[in-house]
């Protein structure tokens, strides 16, 4: 199995899914952790330049065309994963990513290894209300 977790330096869980650099992807077998890259990720500073589309009204954050199209480029680097570690981010994101077979875990756990230590042993929190 791999779990994918979103950082800004490779050591520690960003607390925004949309602003990481980088994903940390370790491989598990067995419940232990046997191996562990590092992958770029799209993001905000990737899209900067296309700005943040306008909303239709009542539309909600993150579930415009233009949202859908940046979680998709997101996702297709850990389309391998079945599982994203992260401190934070959008209902539209989560949605997506769902929507792709990837379970995103929202935690307050900061230590990389030790939230994916935690998802193994089925004791790392997951809080929908840090959820945007």
């Amino acid at each position: 199995m791999k779990i994918a977790v979103v950082s800004e330096d490779e050591v520690n869980i960003s607390q925004h899914f949309g602003r990481a650099p980088y994903y940390v992807v370790l491989t598990v077998e067995e419940k232990k952790i046997v191996d562990s890259e590092t992958r770029s990720k799209a993001g905000h500073r990737t899209f900067a330049a296309q700005g943040h589309a306008r909303l239709a009204p009542g539309e909600r954050h993150g579930y415009d065309a233009g949202s859908q199209a940046k979680h998709q480029s997101m996702a297709e680097d850990i389309a391998d994963c079945e599982v994203l570690i992260v401190g934070g981010m959008g209902w539209g994101a989560y949605e997506s990513l769902k929507g792709y077979g990837i379970r995103p875990v929202i935690t307050d756990v900061g230590d990389i290894r030790e939230a994916v230590l935690r998802y193994l042993e089925g004791n790392l929190p997951d809080l929908m209300e840090r959820l945007d």
